[in-house]
């Protein structure tokens, strides 16, 4: 493994790699597999693929999909890819195809955590007022005089997204849960509904 390509936190199998780290290790082998993706998380840049022939699951990394011309990967897709088999696991290194027909949206699997908020609003438009990745939450505004909306990052999964920048807008349905008034639901913004203001 090339020093340029690891990042710390990330499990030696699990880092991302390039042909000519393949070309020099001992021993590799690359074939090709069908599969189903298991999840992918794309906050934290990697899933895991099972594969049909009851080998065991094989990562997927995020490099893996943008280098096939994809952002994300959701549950459930069926997926053709060649994996790599090293030493310390097997990883897939190239997509050969992916069938979403199957597969499963964010927004439709059951919540992983306790941050459960039921909508209680309308869809609005609001602004990110910040949003800390490594906190794992934020906060929304519609605007002054309105109660900030408290974001977990959970919600962000469900909903498809991998991050929020201060001053993005987006919709948002929103409910009052353990942290006060709550965003529940998430889009990407788009249908006109009057901006608020940004004070």
């Amino acid at each position: 493994m090339t020093g340029d390509t690891k990042r710390p936190g990330i499990p030696d199998f699990e880092q991302p790699f390039s042909r000519p780290d393949i070309l020099d290790e001992p021993g590799v082998e690359v074939f090709e597999i069908a599969g189903t993706i298991k999840w992918f998380d794309a906050s934290k840049g990697y899933g895991f693929i099972v594969p049909d022939n009851g080998l065991p699951d094989i990562l997927l990394h995020v490099t893996c999909l943008r280098n096939g011309g994809f952002q994300t990967a959701y549950e459930g897709a069926r997926l053709q890819c060649e994996v790599l088999k090293r030493p310390k696991g097997m990883q897939a290194f190239r997509i050969i195809s992916m069938d979403e027909s199957t597969a499963i949206h964010p927004s439709q699997l059951p919540q992983r955590t306790h941050v459960i908020v039921t909508p209680e609003s309308d869809w609005e438009r609001a602004y990110v007022k910040w949003f800390n990745r490594v906190r794992g939450f934020g906060f929304l505004t519609r605007g002054e005089g309105t109660a900030d909306i408290f974001c977990h990052m959970e919600t962000l999964r469900r909903f498809g997204f991998t991050e929020l920048r201060p001053g993005q807008i987006v919709q948002v349905r929103w409910g009052y849960g353990s942290k006060g008034c709550m965003a529940a639901e998430l889009r990407p913004d788009g249908v006109p509904t009057g901006l608020p203001s940004k004070n």
